[in-house]
């Protein structure tokens, strides 16, 4: 189990973290989230042993971390992580790459191993390929495969995917995270893709201001964002009235809806006037301004016009469900 504790850390002067605590379970995947500069990469950083800290403490089970003053070179035979760079060597093949981590006493093992990390990444047909002829997304592929070839106890992963296309990132998260599960691998994932939080991660920790501003099961902390911050991270969000929706209702008070649970209708709801209607694939994506010159955002089945006037609706479900927040 990772322990951290009462953490804080600043860049000179600077604060970038501070009292920081939380504990991740064996086989656990907690996604990080949070605006650039909020703290999650230097997060990562101080786990690995990479910066220094003065204050809190960090543990995984007996082992304590301590950071550079303590140890020279960062990290520990049970925890990997992978950064933005990827730090492989770009002269030897792809194959290389990931067997270089194996042990050399069994070559059966490491074989089937590597050819193991090989079909997980989609790596396959560029296994005898130097490095260095790789694109951004292919070299990002095997940094992956490197860090899971010696299955470490903790990957701590920032921006896995960043650079790899999108037509293939969905089979690789599924790769990646189903792997994770069944080697009972705990994870840390620093994100900005809520793709690679909703169906994945156990738990979402949302960091804004050097602290963290929520951490909870992600069912949970989707379905009941305590903020319209956490929500904007998850999803196309809004604030609105209750009163505006409901005129029956007997508090101004704001809850946050998802642009998806909203409901077009001629007749009767929240009265908005359609200014623009982005085509999404299954659906359109349309934004509008209702009472007051607010905008909000919505999802419609089909495209609307400029100018139009339609009503939305929502599930007293949905209202009930936010009331508590």
């Amino acid at each position: 189990m990772l322990t951290v504790e009462s953490l804080s850390f600043a860049y000179e002067s600077e604060a970038v973290l501070e009292d920081i605590g939380f504990q991740l379970g064996r086989g656990e995947l907690m996604a990080v989230m949070g605006e650039s500069g909020c703290g999650k990469s230097t997060l990562l950083k101080l786990i690995y042993g990479e910066l220094p800290f003065e204050q809190g403490s960090i543990r995984w089970k007996d082992h304590a971390i301590k950071g550079p003053a303590y140890q020279l070179l960062p990290g520990a035979p049970f925890m990997k992580y992978l950064a933005q760079d990827f730090d492989l060597m770009p002269f030897i093949s792809v194959e290389e790459n990931i067997a270089k981590f194996l042990s050399v006493h069994y070559p059966e093992e490491t074989a089937r191993r590597t050819e193991e990390l090989l079909e997980t990444m989609e790596l396959t047909a560029y296994r005898g390929k130097q490095v260095r002829y790789l694109s951004g997304g292919q070299q990002q592929r095997v940094a992956l495969a490197r860090v899971l070839a010696q299955k470490p106890e903790l990957l701590l992963l920032d921006e896995p995917f960043g650079h790899i296309d999108h037509f293939r990132r969905n089979k690789l998260r599924r790769n990646l995270f189903e792997y994770l599960k069944r080697e009972e691998i705990s994870c840390l994932c620093a994100t900005h893709d809520h793709n690679d939080v909703l169906p994945f991660a156990d738990r979402v920790m949302v960091l804004r201001d050097r602290e963290i501003l929520d951490l909870r099961p992600t069912r949970e902390i989707f379905e009941q964002p305590a903020r319209l911050y956490t929500a904007y991270l998850l999803g196309e969000a809004n604030l609105i009235p209750i009163n505006i929706l409901k005129s029956y209702a007997s508090t101004t008070r704001n809850i946050i809806v998802y642009a998806h649970e909203l409901r077009v209708s001629q007749k009767s709801g929240l009265e908005v006037s359609v200014e623009h209607s982005y085509y999404m694939g299954g659906y359109y994506r349309v934004y509008g301004r209702m009472e007051g010159e607010k905008g909000v955002y919505f999802n419609s089945e089909k495209a609307l016009e400029a100018g139009e006037n339609i009503f939305l609706n929502v599930s007293l479900e949905t209202i009930n469900k936010r009331l508590p927040i």
